[in-house]
């Protein structure tokens, strides 16, 4: 699937990877879509949440051992 920008959180632990793709996701157009990658296991539950109170939709997860990659689309 293809993404507008790209989000490497790979080495970077909670919170962190949901604060830099929060930020990186408020700069975006709504209907953009964002690539995360991310290492820390506690973003399979941080991310969803984030995503579901924000507003945003998750477009697609997957894992690869502790890593995770994510297309987020911005919400309105």
């Amino acid at each position: 699937m293809e993404f507008d920008e790209d989000l490497d959180c790979a080495g970077l632990i909670c919170p962190l990877p949901v604060l830099r793709a929060r930020k990186r996701l408020m700069g975006m157009a709504p209907g953009r879509v964002l690539r995360v990658t991310a290492t820390d296991p506690m973003a399979v539950i941080d991310l969803p949440h984030f995503c579901n109170d924000a507003g945003h939709e998750i477009l697609a997860c997957q894992r690869d051992g502790l890593e995770s990659v994510w297309l987020i689309r911005r919400g309105e």
